[in-house]
């Protein structure tokens, strides 16, 4: 295997034959994003995708998945989170992530819930989690750490989620869940070489290898406008093999990339 083919993608969808051809196309983790609470509040300025998807949908989506694992994000810490994963191990879920917690002790309630039942996602992105990762990821249980760029450079106050990428605070993040030996992802990749996004894919790309991530969401650019006229088989695999080109390359690379990344977000 290579750092591209065993990079793990997550696809958020309730459309059951995206689900269905992202499945056979090798996206490694298909889902609902469940995350309700505080969210439209939070992001009502920034042009992000709220979740329309229900609890109700996730058998039929579980029936068409052949390869891919079952996803689901919760709703962040409430009273009742206890419940609401019980329900979604029940329909099927084999990875539970949870968003927009603030202590250890929200994470370590998350992993008594799961009980080793599914796979413990832990999505960091808010300022709290973030100055606590260091006691967090000591917790046992945990399978991945995924970081929100949206949501954690909001709550950190900065211009934009680019500008949180590049910073030295990312860097640190990165060096304090992996010296745990926990897999590590963060924010969401488009498509190779699509001309219509305004910073290009390959340097955000750039920044996976260059902070030793092998995971990440698939952005909703990566499937529009029209999944149907795309050959989502390709369209992955040449993610694949560009990550893997992008792993060979050097440090001065990936840092000329970020800093390519950087001035491109900053002309917008």
């Amino acid at each position: 295997m290579s750092y591209g083919n065993d990079f793990v993608l997550t696809l958020f969808t309730n459309d059951i034959e995206l689900a269905r051809r992202a499945d056979e196309a090798g996206i490694n983790r298909i889902g609902l994003d469940l995350e309700m609470l505080g969210k439209a509040v939070r992001q009502q300025h920034l042009n992000t995708w709220i979740s329309d998807h229900e609890e109700n949908q996730l058998p039929a989506l579980r029936q068409v998945l052949k390869k891919s694992k079952l996803f689901v994000r919760t709703n962040p810490p409430h009273p009742r989170l206890d419940e609401e994963i019980d329900r979604f191990v029940e329909a099927g879920a084999e990875v539970i992530m949870l968003p927009m917690f603030r202590t250890t002790e929200d994470a370590a309630k998350f992993i008594e819930y799961i009980d080793g039942r599914a796979e413990v996602s832990l999505l960091v992105e808010t300022a709290a989690a973030a100055v606590r990762l260091e006691e967090i990821v000591q917790l046992k249980g945990i399978d991945e750490i995924h970081i929100g760029l949206n949501d954690l450079h909001l709550d950190i106050g900065l211009k934009s989620h680019f500008e949180l990428l590049r910073s030295q605070f990312m860097n640190n993040l990165s060096d304090i869940v992996h010296n745990a030996g926990i897999p590590f992802g963060f924010g969401g990749v488009g498509r190779v070489k699509d001309a219509r996004l305004p910073i290009p894919s390959d340097l955000v790309y750039a920044q996976y290898a260059r902070l030793r991530a092998d995971r990440a969401l698939v952005s909703r650019v990566f499937t529009s406008p029209d999944y149907t006229q795309l050959d989502l088989t390709q369209e992955v695999a040449a993610f694949r093999d560009r990550m893997d080109e992008w792993n060979e390359c050097t440090e001065q690379d990936w840092i000329e990339a970020r800093d390519l990344l950087w001035r491109a977000a900053e002309a917008l």
